[in-house]
């Protein structure tokens, strides 16, 4: 199955949902009985220490893995359904990544970078590619090698990159993590504007500080569920 054959069937509330939600490496379970859903337009924080099993459960979510065990519904598709091609496909077309190590080709410019992520999504479109780069205010940086940018604007570029097909859900892993604190606030304005435009925002941290800028933070340890807060005012407690 594609993904396009089941998401225009789609009527679930939830842009993403896990049920039952396990992943195992050998003998090590790195996810155990996680259940998650995520509302359209939701800014959402994923947190826990080194080992809680957040980053396993963003490569899951954005179809980088597959589970051991239990449904993941993205977009009221079962990802389980999904061949690679459907997979890479729904990362295409849906899902936007941010990544902490930012991962720019060094030989191409910031946008050459950014247009590379329209050739995976097989539409080329330089006019969009410098459109999203002047939405993170480099307008002035278009043919810079990553090597001649400060770390906040490679991740812009990144931001920037992640946008370019308009995809509605934005992951961000550690977005912040090589960023000093100018930058960082730049880059927590970047997300926070990209949400109040209606987009789903999914950030993977350890960092507390980042948690506030959230509508709700979803808490692991040891692969577990641990607690869920709104507006930083805890209300469930599963431990």
């Amino acid at each position: 199955m594609t993904v396009t054959q089941s998401v225009s069937q789609n009527s679930s509330p939830w842009v993403i949902e896990t049920r039952h939600l396990y992943k195992r490496f050998g003998q090590v379970v790195a996810l155990d009985d996680i259940n998650l859903q995520i509302k359209r337009g939701e800014f959402i924080a994923i947190m826990g220490a080194s080992g809680s099993g957040k980053t396993t459960l963003m490569n899951i979510l954005t179809c980088l893995d597959t589970a051991s065990e239990g449904q993941v519904l993205l977009d009221g598709t079962d990802a389980a359904a999904l061949d690679e091609e459907g997979r890479r496909a729904f990362r295409s077309d849906k899902i936007g990544l941010v990544f902490q190590q930012f991962h720019l080709i060094p030989f191409l410019t910031a946008l050459e970078n950014v247009m590379l992520a329209q050739h995976y999504h097989s539409v080329v479109d330089e006019k969009a590619a410098r459109k999203v780069l002047e939405q993170v205010g480099l307008g002035h940086r278009f043919d810079h090698l990553p090597s001649q940018l400060s770390g906040g604007e490679q991740q812009r570029v990144c931001i920037a990159r992640a946008l370019v097909n308009e995809p509605p859900v934005i992951f961000a892993d550690e977005p912040t993590g090589n960023l000093d604190e100018q930058n960082e606030q730049l880059v927590l304005g970047l997300l926070t504007d990209l949400h109040k435009q209606g987009r789903t925002i999914v950030m993977v941290t350890h960092n507390p500080e980042l948690g506030r800028f959230a509508d709700r933070i979803v808490r692991l340890q040891h692969g577990k569920y641990l607690s869920e807060e709104v507006n930083n005012r805890e209300v469930e407690n599963a431990v």
